[in-house]
């Protein structure tokens, strides 16, 4: 049984409800990564991008994040929401097709990965806190990008945002998104997009990490500090 704190000039106090008066918030919260992610198709790939804030309530657990998770050689996850829950999926994922590469001797496709994601997510949607973004090239039907929200639903999209700081990039994301774009024009919209998400949303920042999958691997980018695009200042 709690011990209890009494004094002349104040009721009892259980100590355990004391102790808990006096933990700040971030002690308690789940960690999450915010976020801001996002990924684009183009004519031989896939660009994928986030921020690398990881926040415990109003606590920054983490400002250099790595949300780009790798699955396998030629697919890329983005991960928003709960970090225990979308590292875990993804690890599962990754065990699953390691198997299936092996027992079919070639490299799964894009959206058999964004299947094993989707049901994951769905089959535990009321456990899992989990928004992925599925994308990677394949031989079959080259560059996608599968977006899988909380809940569990799945569906192919030219491009997609997701987290806390897509919510500030809709109107950016229809005023400058063009089908046909070239590699180039979508690693600049990708990080377009994630910086101006930095600048407006409290749960997103840090750096800006890039991945761009193509048949001939992944290439990896970082940007920081004065690298961050600033286009949204120039008036």
């Amino acid at each position: 049984m709690a011990s209890i704190m009494t004094s002349k000039y104040s009721p009892a106090i259980s100590s355990d409800f004391a102790f808990n008066m006096e933990r700040p918030d971030w002690l308690t919260s789940e960690l999450t990564t915010g976020t801001t992610i996002a990924a684009i198709e183009f004519d031989g790939g896939v660009v994928i991008g986030a921020d690398s804030r990881t926040t415990s309530g109003a606590y920054i657990a983490n400002r250099v994040t790595d949300k780009l998770t790798k699955v396998t050689d030629y697919i890329y996850c983005c991960r928003s929401g709960s970090a225990a829950d979308t590292q875990a999926v993804a690890d599962i994922v990754n065990y699953h097709l390691n198997f299936y590469k092996m027992e079919m001797g070639e490299e799964p496709l894009v959206k058999t990965a964004a299947s094993v994601f989707r049901n994951l997510c769905y089959n535990n949607r009321d456990s899992l806190s989990a928004g992925i973004l599925v994308a990677g090239w394949d031989k079959r039907h080259g560059g996608q990008v599968y977006t899988i929200p909380l809940g569990g639903m799945w569906n192919r999209m030219p491009v997609a945002i997701g987290g806390s700081g897509s919510t500030y990039l809709y109107g950016y994301v229809d005023a400058n998104y063009k089908p046909g774009m070239k590699k180039d024009d979508c690693i600049k919209f990708i990080a377009n997009a994630v910086s101006l998400a930095i600048n407006r949303d409290g749960s997103s920042g840090g750096v800006i990490r890039l991945a761009c999958i193509t048949k001939d691997g992944v290439e990896r980018h970082t940007l920081t500090g004065d690298d961050l695009p600033k286009f949204y200042e120039d008036k």
